[in-house]
C-alpha cells in the first residue's frame, strides 16, 4: 500500500470537507436553490481578494482569467508592459501578441524579482502604455515579486491599468487589492482555494470597467460585461461548474474560520521551514533574495538531474512535487506549501526528499533537513 501526498504548486490538496460538499447531489444552476450558493461565493471572493468590487468567476483555468484581462481591457494596437521573469510572465506577453497588443517586455533574470525601478523606466520609455501585467508569484521560478511597490510605481508614473496575476498569491500573501490600487487581480481554484482545477477568478476595479467600455478585442465566453450582468443576479452567463461552486463555498467557509491573518502567517511559517530544511541538506535555493511564500524552488545537486528527484519521490515514495520548466528543466525542483497544507505535510515532504536524495547518491545525513524545519516551526 502506498499513501500519496500532493506537494506540487497546483493542483494542491483538497480538504475532506470540500470533497464531501462537492459530492452532494447536483443542482440545476438556474434553480432558486443555487442562487444563495452563488451569493455566498460572491461575498466570500470579495473577502479573500480584499475588495469591494465584483469578482468575476469562470469555468476555466486561471489562464482564462488572464486572457480576459487582455481582451476586455485593451484594443488592437494598444501598448502594454509585461514583466517576464518566468513561464507565467511570458504568458502575459504571449496573450498580448495573440490579440495584436504591442507588448513591451521587461525581461528579468529567472530566479530574481523585478526591480520597480525597471517598471518606472519602462513607463517613461513607453508613455502610451495602457496596462502593466505582472505576477505576484512567478510559480515557475519560486519568486515573489514586490506587488505593492510595483503598483505604487505604476500609479505614480502613469495612468496605466495595474494587472496582477495572483494565481499563486491570492490567499497566500496579504494582497489587499483595493488598498494597493490593483485594477485587476486574477486567481485560480486549484491553488490556495483548495479546490480541483476548473474555476478562474478576476476582481475588476472601476478604472478597469471604464477601460472595458472602449476595448475592441474579440471575446465571447470571456466577455466580462456579460458575466458581470449575470453575477448581479446570482447567476453565471454560461453553465457554471456547479459542484466546484459548492466546493468553493465550503473552502471559503474554511478560510474564514482560519482568518486572513492566521492564513498568511501559516503560509509564511511553512515557507520559512521548507527553505531552512532544504538549506540544512546543503541544497541551494533558486530564488534566495526574493523567495515566494507559496512554494520553494531548489537547485538540484551537482550531477543529478532533478527529473530523477521528482520521479523517485513520486514513484517510490508517493510524494508529488514539481520539476523545472523550460530552461530550468532538470535543474530545479519545486515544493509547494500552501492551501490545505500544514506543518506535518512540510515535514513529510522533507523526510521524503532526504530519502530520495540518499537513494540517488547525494550525501545526506538523515534528519538534518527535518530538524532545521522543526526548529523553524517551533516543534
Amino acid at each position: 500500500m502506498k499513501k500519496r501526498y500532493l506537494l506540487a504548486p497546483g493542483p494542491t490538496p483538497v480538504p475532506e470537507r470540500v470533497l464531501l460538499a462537492m459530492a452532494m447531489p447536483i443542482l440545476h444552476h438556474r434553480s432558486p436553490e443555487f442562487e444563495p450558493i452563488f451569493q455566498e461565493v460572491r461575498d466570500g471572493l470579495k473577502w479573500i481578494f480584499q475588495t469591494a468590487n465584483e469578482v468575476l468567476l469562470f469555468a476555466s483555468s486561471g489562464t482564462g482569467a488572464m486572457e480576459g484581462a487582455v481582451t476586455n481591457l485593451l484594443s488592437r494596437g494598444d501598448e502594454a508592459i509585461c514583466v517576464r521573469g518566468g513561464k507565467f510572465g511570458e504568458r502575459w506577453a504571449e496573450i498580448c501578441k495573440a490579440y495584436g497588443v504591442v507588448a513591451h517586455n521587461i525581461d528579468v533574470t529567472w530566479g530574481e524579482a523585478v526591480d520597480p525601478a525597471a517598471v518606472r523606466e519602462a513607463l517613461k520609455k513607453h508613455p502610451k502604455t495602457k496596462a502593466v501585467y505582472f505576477q505576484a508569484c512567478e510559480t515557475s521560478t519560486g519568486v515573489g515579486h514586490p506587488v505593492k511597490e510595483i503598483a505604487a510605481t505604476v500609479r505614480e508614473n502613469s495612468d496605466a491599468l495595474i494587472i496582477c496575476d495572483g494565481i499563486t498569491g491570492i490567499g497566500v500573501n496579504d494582497l489587499p487589492v483595493d488598498d494597493w490600487g490593483i485594477d485587476v487581480a486574477v486567481a485560480g481554484s486549484q491553488k490556495a482555494f483548495m479546490l480541483p482545477p476548473g474555476l478562474a477568478f478576476a476582481s475588476v476595479s472601476a478604472r478597469a470597467w471604464k477601460s472595458a467600455e472602449t476595448a475592441d478585442l474579440p471575446k465571447y465566453y470571456f466577455n466580462w460585461k456579460t458575466e458581470h450582468g449575470a453575477h448581479l443576479k446570482n447567476q453565471s452567463a454560461w453553465t457554471p461548474a456547479v459542484s466546484l461552486m459548492i466546493g468553493l463555498r465550503e473552502a471559503l467557509r474554511m478560510m474564514k474560520e482560519e482568518t486572513l491573518p492566521a492564513m498568511f502567517e501559516r503560509h509564511a511559517r511553512l515557507a520559512e521551514a521548507t527553505r531552512a530544511g532544504a538549506q540544512a541538506l546543503g541544497l541551494e535555493l533558486f530564488a534566495p533574495k526574493s523567495p515566494a511564500t507559496a512554494l520553494t524552488a531548489i537547485k538540484g545537486p551537482e550531477g543529478i538531474d532533478t527529473g530523477k528527484i521528482t520521479k523517485t519521490l513520486r514513484d517510490q515514495l508517493g510524494v508529488t512535487i514539481a520539476g523545472g520548466q523550460s530552461q530550468l528543466k532538470g535543474k530545479i525542483f519545486r515544493i509547494s506549501h500552501f492551501g490545505y497544507v500544514t506543518r506535518f505535510d512540510v515535514l513529510t515532504g522533507l523526510v521524503a526528499l532526504e530519502i530520495a536524495l540518499q537513494s540517488l547518491g547525494y550525501p545526506v545525513k538523515l534528519g538534518e533537513g527535518v530538524k532545521a524545519a522543526e526548529e523553524r516551526l517551533g516543534l
